[in-house]
């Protein structure tokens, strides 16, 4: 992974999947955020800390990151309250945020390591605090990104719920998210496996920006999917979005 570190912040800043992804979680940030003029918000895996710039567009946000490479942009990009840590041991007190963010982590642990993740960050939200989540969904949708990201699982509602539940969290919205690329998604998939998802060529292809113009196709497209998912829930997609709080 740290090899492929510049392709990755590249594909963070500018790839039609992230730029809809941020369209995706604003609302749900907004939301979690609401009533709370001086949250303290916390994302647990913060990678190049590309994201960082939204949440603190919104709150006062920390992060930290088990990678070096990760943090060295992180840190060299305006993250300076960034932190090294793993995810499996959240270095804070209890009770400590308004609002805990993981993005695209806890599919690359094993479950005992996943029940360890999700207590720790349950840990560290306040009462009524909230909890926003965008895993990788679907095993029908592995390929070659899941090498990339040294995948264990992918996951769907059911395998969601049973997480949030044993850390003593309220789901109030799962949704399947990138439902209008689904169908494209699953035919590259299927031949990246077809190929070999492992080879490197097929690992760097697969966070390559698209030309110009098929990159900016699909970010309008996710544009309008992010318009529709303000108002219903998607049955299926390459990403699961997960909103939950801690019991008051």
């Amino acid at each position: 992974m740290e090899h492929l570190l510049d392709e990755t912040y590249r594909a963070e800043r500018e790839h039609f999947w992230f730029k809809g992804f941020r369209q995706f979680i604003a609302p749900l940030l907004d939301r979690a955020l609401a009533g709370r003029p001086d949250a303290r918000l916390l994302d647990c895996g913060c990678g190049t800390g590309t994201n960082l710039s939204l949440l603190r567009s919104r709150s006062d946000a920390f992060g930290f990151d088990l990678t070096p490479g990760g943090l060295r942009y992180a840190r060299t990009h305006g993250g300076l309250r960034v932190a090294r840590a793993s995810i499996t041991d959240v270095p804070f007190k209890a009770s400590t945020f308004d609002v805990v963010t993981s993005f695209d982590v806890l599919q690359c642990l094993t479950e005992e390591q996943e029940t360890r993740a999700m207590a720790g960050m349950a840990r560290v939200l306040k009462p009524g605090g909230a909890m926003v989540l965008n895993l990788a969904a679907l095993e029908i949708l592995r390929g070659s990104h899941a090498v990339l990201a040294e995948e264990v699982r992918r996951y769907d509602k059911p395998m969601v719920r049973r997480a949030l539940s044993r850390a003593g969290l309220v789901p109030e919205r799962i949704t399947y998210t990138n439902f209008s690329l689904f169908p494209l998604m699953l035919a590259t998939r299927w031949w990246q496996r077809v190929r070999g998802a492992d080879r490197p060529d097929v690992i760097v292809e697969d966070i390559r920006v698209p030309s110009p113009p098929v990159n900016a196709l699909f970010t309008g497209i996710l544009s309008l999917e992010a318009r529709a998912l303000r108002l219903t829930d998607f049955p299926a997609g390459s990403s699961l979005l997960v909103f939950a709080r801690k019991p008051a």
